[in-house]
């Protein structure tokens, strides 16, 4: 990286958090305690939340000094040339206005962490028209990009790949998530996204012919590369149930007889077989579709990873957050995997980085809540 966007080891990264969403909110509790990093600005979309205290607005005890703002040209300014963008605006219906963003950030110096464009998610497979500029941008700026998080990123590219070392015989490898959408706070994406609550004719777009496999088949592409085998297609599956009866949720009634649970697949073919599998299992209440895979405990979420071969290994991961919820677990697990690469990242030579490229360190943040 150029000589003037490195930082003393005991100088903290500044950082962007670039969003306030539900990654955003997760991103700046994250920055806030990393030892090795400085929250110095943040930046919403939403003038209603501009001037608000960013600590406040991710549910922290205490105020952090950090106001919102809309300013972009400011909030990159106080990067002074390096630092990092944990970029955590939306990017599913904007995702060349997101990596315009990315570029702009990445000709300025700063590292970019991100989940908001899919197709960054296996760059070495990305479009050319999206990568080659970011490459570019990279290389001006001596900078690194790193796009990972959704289900929640290390869940379908590292940890199943990781978890295969444990084997002595690979069959096939699944990935699932399994989630009751019902606490999700994101009521539009929830129904018009996903499609609970719309008529059985309904084709929520999550499940558009051809938006699984671009949304994560470049997961499945990157265990894959890890394992050396070749995708020679990938084939998605799924399957739709309604609901038997109304229920109501925190995001509101959801009628009989309207989508209730949707399940697909999106399959890597190795050797003519489905070898390599990302599954989502979502319902609005744990009512519908019980003869589908569950959590192990019966809560409303997990993530899991089972490796068919010899020997069979399950793996579930059920992380809770802002107040036990899973889907706030989950969403915290993605920006937090993001946000403690920055530091490893700021020292790559430029480029753009997959979920296998950049390792998954052991914490050095152990401490007493006290902080003994």
């Amino acid at each position: 990286m150029n000589e003037n966007t490195f930082h003393r080891a005991d100088a903290p990264i500044p950082v962007v958090v670039w969003g306030t969403g539900n990654m955003g909110r997760a991103s700046i509790r994250s920055v806030l305690t990393h030892p090795g990093l400085r929250l110095c600005a943040v930046l919403t979309s939403d003038e209603t939340k501009v001037g608000a205290d960013a600590g406040t607005l991710a549910g922290l005890d205490e105020p952090c000094g950090v106001s919102l703002s809309a300013d972009v040209e400011a909030a990159l300014a106080t990067l002074g040339g390096g630092g990092a963008v944990a970029y955590m605006a939306s990017g599913e219906m904007r995702p060349d206005d997101a990596a315009a963003d990315f570029a702009r950030a990445l000709r300025g110096g700063a590292v970019v962490v991100s989940p908001s464009v899919y197709a960054l998610y296996d760059p070495r497979n990305a479009p050319s028209e999206l990568r080659e500029p970011l490459e570019k941008a990279c290389a001006e700026g001596g900078s690194a990009l790193f796009s990972n998080g959704i289900d929640p990123g290390w869940g379908n590219d590292l940890l199943p790949a990781l978890v295969t070392g444990l084997g002595a015989r690979i069959d096939r490898i699944r990935c699932q998530e399994i989630f009751d959408y019902s606490t999700y706070d994101a009521e539009e994406s929830v129904r018009y996204l996903v499609g609970m609550g719309q008529p059985m004719d309904y084709e929520p777009m999550m499940v558009m012919q051809g938006v699984p496999s671009m949304v994560w088949g470049g997961q499945v592409r990157v265990i894959a590369r890890a394992l050396g085998v070749e995708v020679s297609e990938l084939r998605e599956v799924v399957d739709r149930r309604p609901l038997e009866a109304t229920v109501t949720t925190a995001l509101g009634d959801f009628e009989a007889g309207t989508q209730g649970a949707l399940r697909f697949e999106v399959q890597g073919i190795v050797d003519g077989e489905p070898l390599i599998v990302i599954e989502h299992v979502t319902r609005i209440s744990a009512a519908c579709a019980t003869d589908w895979p569950m959590p192990p405990d019966g809560g409303d979420g997990a993530h899991r990873v089972i490796i068919e071969g010899g020997p069979r290994i399950e793996i579930n991961v059920e992380a809770t957050d802002e107040g036990g919820n899973r889907a706030a677990g989950g969403n915290a697990t993605a920006a937090n995997r993001l946000v403690n690469a920055i530091p490893w990242l700021r020292t790559a030579p430029p480029g753009l980085y997959d979920g296998m490229d950049v390792p998954l360190l052991p914490t050095d943040r152990l401490r007493a809540r006290s902080g003994g």
